[in-house]
Parts: structure tokens; sequence; C-alpha cells
């Protein structure tokens, strides 16, 4: 686990995995988080956290705590919003998919919120639409209060 800092990842180092959650989302939502699960390789560009998971560090394997922030490759949701919903702390920048793990997230969540349709992550816009889930009491009052969309 290392400890958050300010990166940038260059072009030639980026896969179609690594996009970055807006600046703007970590504002409406105000909340420091424990821990970032699936950070970019070169560490957090702006996510308030005290540490971080890399792929080099492995989030499915290592151990989580307090409340995390997910946002996972879109590649292989399943294993990492399953860990998200046992875990049960935090919240989750997610794919909105037809499949049974999305089904589970529906309804486990305590609180889920589609945000803006012009949303773009830090490289640019995804084809992909995203949802933003919650659990906990403290992840879900944030989420209900960033005004980033209604809550279900």
């Amino acid at each position: 686990m290392q400890q958050a800092q300010l990166f940038e990842t260059p072009q030639e180092t980026r896969t179609s995995d690594d996009y970055w959650t807006p600046k703007w989302i970590f504002d409406a939502i105000g909340l420091t988080f424990d821990l970032d699960v699936a950070c970019p390789p070169e560490g957090p560009a702006h996510t308030p956290c005290h540490a971080y998971y890399t792929q080099a560090d492995n989030g499915l394997t290592s151990p989580w705590h307090g409340t995390v922030w997910m946002n996972p490759p879109f590649s292989s949701t399943t294993a990492w919003v399953t860990k998200w919903l046992d875990h049960g702390n935090g919240i989750a920048l997610i794919p909105f998919s037809k499949s049974r793990w999305f089904e589970r997230l529906w309804n486990e969540a305590d609180a889920m919120v589609l945000p803006p349709i012009h949303m773009k992550f830090v490289q640019g816009s995804i084809f992909i639409p995203v949802v933003l889930a919650s659990m906990g009491d403290t992840a879900t009052t944030a989420l209900i209060n960033s005004k980033l969309g209604k809550a279900r």
C-alpha cells in the first residue's frame, strides 16, 4: 500500500482501463477516502485518499480497510464489484451493465446515482454509461448530498 501523491500518467503508459475520475466528482462528494483500491499505475492524480493500491499491489488480493474509493478496470469488473459489496463501505464508479453482478449491486448498494450524461473522464469520454454506488452511512450520505444526480 502506498501513500497518496500527485502524478501524471504519460499517454504511452496508459491502458484502455486507465480512466481517471474527474476532480469535480471528488469535489462534489467531499470525502477523503481511506483507500483507493484500483489506482492508476502512477498513483492518484487527485483522488482524496490516505493510501492506494495500484496494479502492482493487486487490490483484489490485498486487504481493504475503511471507506474505499473504487474505479476498477472496466474490462474485469465482476471480481471488483463482488469484493466491494463484501467490504460494504465506500463509493464505486462502475459501468452500467446488464449482468449478474450489476443485479447484485442494484439490490445491495445503499444508494446509486447516475452522474451527469456529459461526464468525461480525465482522459476523455468513453462509450459505456457509468453509475456511482455507495455503501455505509458516511459514503451514502456524501453521495446523496453530492448533488451529482438523483439517488435511488
